[in-house]
């Protein structure tokens, strides 16, 4: 069969900067190449609790974290599906905050929305109005807005909605667990879930989420939720270590090999290590803006920008994908601009194991593309 589809797995590193899937480390790809074992057997449950201590580090959590062979968006259905049976609120302001709550219609319940432009975040005092005029079993909000690179105030956001006893939280952290700060525990999250391929530095295919008691205890109410998605069973089977289903052994390999890289790093030192980058991105588009003369702006306002993806808006007469496809000629791989903003905006994925090194260099080769000083 021809291979020409495929990456060669000679590239070189650090040219990868997609918003997800991000680059993986050699070491963590050669993890997946150890044999099968009983799923159910000892040396299963011996490595899951291992990924627990792991997971609980990465997440600030006590929790049990369930291991789901999903994308994020299962575990966006599995949070709707276990919260609410008749009416829940999404807080939208991008594609994938849209997408909970299409998953939320989806599923049969009543929908509301609560929404702001693209590229702009909420304001905590607004949900807290909007609480006050309807009753909601849960509340969706996502965390690091992928398409537009906005970073939600989430421990606020929570804050105001845990002042209605019965609405749960539910946060999408895809692009934020492991790259941007997130307190689990501490910011009160009912259901908080993230994906394997964005800050985590790991191939698709795992979705990981923390389910509060509160969670848990209108799970064994709710019906109609499903099978494969019952987080009640989740937790009867991570109590056991065990998976509700067959796991993708596999990528719980290289999970283990990349929660070690994690564990060396720090959780914080790695939330810093993002946020480095990101401001080293932003400052770099306030330079060619006004030094350079290249009308660039970052799309998220000051204060409410994530660390590990900028989406930047482009000059009128200047195409995202053209942008995208130059550098892809040079050896360089970044976003284009992710649904209605495809052709407006690039996106820079500065998540993972990424380096300050690795950034800058993709900066110069990007400032000459776009003509920079």
């Amino acid at each position: 069969m021809a291979e020409a589809c495929l990456p060669d797995p000679s590239e070189t590193p650090g040219r990868f900067f997609l918003p997800g899937p991000t680059e993986v480390s050699r070491s963590v790809l050669e993890a997946q190449a150890r044999p099968m074992m009983d799923h159910r057997g000892k040396h299963l449950k011996a490595l899951v609790r291992e990924l627990q201590e792991g997971l609980q580090a990465a997440l600030l959590t006590e929790r049990p974290v369930f291991i789901g062979t999903s994308s994020g968006t299962g575990f966006m259905e599995a949070g709707v599906r276990n919260a609410a049976s008749q009416r829940v609120l999404s807080l939208t302001n991008g594609a994938f905050s849209e997408r909970f709550a299409a998953i939320a219609r989806a599923c049969g319940l009543t929908v509301d929305t609560l929404s702001v432009e693209w590229g702009e975040g909420h304001d905590p005092e607004m949900v807290r109005r909007r609480l006050g005029e309807q009753s909601y079993e849960a509340v969706t909000v996502c965390h690091s807005e992928t398409s537009t690179g906005v970073l939600n105030p989430v421990a606020d956001i929570a804050r105001v909605i845990r002042e209605h006893e019965n609405t749960l939280v539910l946060v999408d952290s895809v692009s934020g667990a492991g790259g941007a700060e997130l307190r689990t525990d501490e910011w009160g999250l009912d259901w908080l879930l993230t994906g394997s391929q964005k800050a985590f530095a790991l191939p698709p295919g795992l979705a990981f989420g923390v389910a509060s008691e509160r969670m848990l205890a209108r799970s064994e109410t709710v019906g109609a939720k499903g099978v494969y998605f019952d987080l009640v069973e989740y937790q009867k089977q991570i109590e056991l270590f065990q998976t509700p289903t067959t796991p993708a052994l596999t990528l719980l390999y290289s999970l283990h090999a990349q929660l070690e890289t994690m564990r060396e790093e720090g959780i914080q030192a790695r939330w810093a290590r993002h946020l480095e980058m990101a401001v080293r991105c932003w400052d770099w588009v306030a330079r060619m803006r006004e030094q350079g003369g290249v009308a660039l702006e970052v799309l998220a306002p000051e204060g409410f920008r994530s660390p590990t993806v900028t989406c930047i808006s482009l000059p009128e007469d200047v195409e995202g994908t053209r942008i995208v496809g130059a550098m892809k000629d040079r050896g360089y791989v970044i976003g284009a601009g992710y649904g209605k903003l495809k052709d407006t905006t690039i996106r820079i994925g500065h998540m993972g194991e990424h380096t300050m090194q690795e950034l800058d260099t993709l900066l110069d080769v990007l400032e000459a593309v776009l003509g920079g000083p």
